[in-house]
């Protein structure tokens, strides 16, 4: 009897994860972070100290919500009046009495007096409860606002009751399915007041505004974010005209695209030294020198002959004005300012010290976004380090080389070295750069001159030769440097040298053309010579064979008369 095989056991489709909705926040860089945005239907706790922005974050999310998503939203507010909220929020563009006459928003002022509150066991957020629901019912939110708990909650001094009330609020908004955000200030060491909002709440945003050495900076770190991956870095934040603006700092992935494009220098011979083409497009490129050696200068050639090819630049400027960029460049025969007026060419300006190097970098990256460069320049990194340690200037670098290079964008930075001798950049970025130049004082017989050298350039073949770097009205020029038994020579004393050696060349081009000429008459006289000889051989031999001639016909007569005396003498 055959026995039959054990069934196998039933195996379950495996089911795909399950993921939580999202509510995008139209802020740029939250939403990166976040992986899409807030959880749907569920509270995020917004936390931080005074002035860091909360409440700006809170009402962002209303009106992107309104504008970009079709999710009309609430804002409840239990310090700041409807008017005053308006006021406060037009500067970066936000029509909130727009919207509210639209439907698209609804702005409520709840004015709580703690002095009215009575803590009894009777004592609910029910009223509270009945407002908010009609003012979510009245536009048909999905998306509201509460700013701030603590004024709300400012007058309870039972703890018991206090957690109480919070938690039935938490659950009332998540019963309703609107998608929260709920402020809350910071206290010194913990991250809310009364130490229940942030386990309750099932996203904790912290916003924090900090000084360092006189420069202020916000920052923002996701606490927790249930359901879902999230940023858990502290991330610089920029408030700008136009709303906030996140800049993730986590590591890109090098995956970029790789161009083999090339693009010119903007001077002829530098692109010859350059394999003869240029940089490779989408590159980074330093120019690095001590002060004075021509760096903004090479900066602006480069910029020029993009706005030439109609490509669109940016020119950051951290030390000079534009206008003072624009006057300075005129004299080497570039009118920088035709671009601006073209539309091609914008300079952002601004003292490293202004602000701290996260919201430099944000105002960059917002300028990129919103330009869409193919070039951009950096004037001079090495100052940045007035606002930061070398360490912070290159992470800082290393984002913004990221953002470029995804972009497409073509980078020139150049930087100021301390000595001739420092083979080096200032904030150590040698290795992330593609095509390193540098530019160097060279002092010989009491001048001071430039020289320019390729230190590396990736991916092509390029010179390995000092080129001296002149300057003029007409634009920069590189010339050969004399290298010679005396060492390198530059300037006047090029100068002079090439002219010794120009008259030390005439000199023996002179002599060789007189040798040349004895050469000639020595040849004619010996040709002459040499003919007379010729001559002189052929009337010998003619002479000689008539002599010859001669002789023979002698012979022949004297052999002739010996036979007719042989004849006679037998006759007779």
């Amino acid at each position: 009897m055959t026995s039959r095989p054990a069934p196998r056991p039933h195996r379950k489709t495996p089911r795909a994860p399950r993921t939580i909705a999202k509510a995008p926040t139209g802020i740029e860089g939250l939403d990166q972070l976040t992986g899409g945005g807030l959880p749907a239907g569920r509270p995020t706790l917004v936390s931080g100290g005074p002035g860091c922005g909360k409440t700006l974050l809170g009402m962002e999310f209303l009106v992107r919500g309104a504008t970009r998503f079709d999710e009309p939203g609430v804002f409840v507010a239990f310090e700041e009046t409807a008017d005053e909220l308006a006021k406060n929020v037009a500067s970066l563009g936000f029509d909130l009495d727009g919207l509210v006459a639209q439907k698209l928003l609804a702005v409520d002022y709840v004015h709580v007096d703690p002095h009215e509150i009575e803590e009894t066991g009777e004592y609910n957020l029910d009223g509270l409860f009945v407002r908010l629901g009609a003012a979510l019912d009245a536009v048909g939110a999905k998306r509201i606002v509460l700013d701030t708990l603590e004024v709300l909650f400012g007058g309870f001094t039972d703890a018991l009751t206090l957690r109480g009330e919070i938690r039935r609020l938490f659950r009332w908004l998540k019963e309703r399915g609107v998608t929260a955000v709920i402020t809350a200030e910071r206290l010194e060491g913990t991250l809310t007041r009364y130490g229940l909002e942030e386990y309750v709440s099932d996203c904790v945003i912290l916003l924090d505004h900090r000084t360092i050495d006189q420069v202020s900076t916000r920052r923002l770190r996701i606490v927790k974010y249930r359901g879902s991956a999230h940023g858990t870095n502290e991330y610089p934040f920029l408030i700008a005209d136009d709303g906030l603006s996140v800049l993730p700092v986590t590591a890109l992935g090098l995956d970029y695209p790789v161009s083999t494009e090339r693009v010119s220098t903007g001077i002829a011979r530098l692109d010859e030294m350059l394999g003869g083409k240029g940089y490779f497009r989408a590159s980074s490129v330093l120019v690095s020198g001590t002060a004075g050696t021509g760096k903004s200068s090479i900066a602006a050639s480069f910029v020029d002959a993009a706005c030439r090819r109609g490509e669109s630049c940016v020119y950051f400027a951290l030390e000079e004005s534009p206008a003072q960029v624009v006057r300075n460049m005129r004299s080497i025969g570039l009118g920088l300012d035709a671009w601006v007026d073209k539309g091609l060419l914008r300079f952002q300006a601004a003292r490293p010290t202004l602000f701290g190097l996260e919201m430099h970098l944000i105002s960059m990256h917002k300028t990129i976004d919103d330009i869409a460069p193919r070039a951009v320049v950096l004037d001079p990194i090495s100052s940045l380090l007035t606002a930061g340690s070398a360490h912070d200037v290159k992470a800082m670098l290393v984002r913004l080389f990221d953002h470029l290079k995804l972009r497409g964008v073509t980078a020139l930075l150049t930087s100021l070295t301390q000595a001739p001798s420092d083979e080096d950049s200032v904030v150590g970025i040698s290795s992330l750069i593609d095509t390193w130049l540098q530019l160097r004082d060279l002092e010989t017989g009491g001048e001071r001159n430039r020289g320019l050298y390729v230190v590396k350039s990736r991916g092509m073949s390029h010179s390995n030769q000092v080129r001296e770097f002149l300057i003029s009205d007409r634009g920069i020029e590189l010339v050969d440097v004399y290298a010679g038994p005396g060492g390198v020579l530059t300037g006047s004393a090029r100068v002079s040298q090439e002219a010794a050696d120009r008259a030390a060349a005439a000199a023996r081009e002179h002599e060789a053309a007189g040798r040349k000429r004895s050469l000639a008459r020595r040849k004619t006289a010996f040709e002459a010579q040499l003919q007379a000889m010729r001559a002189e051989f052929a009337a010998e031999e003619e002479e000689l064979t008539n002599m010859i001639h001669e002789a023979e016909a002698q012979e022949l007569r004297l052999g002739a008369e010996r036979a007719e005396m042989h004849r006679a003498r037998e006759g007779g």
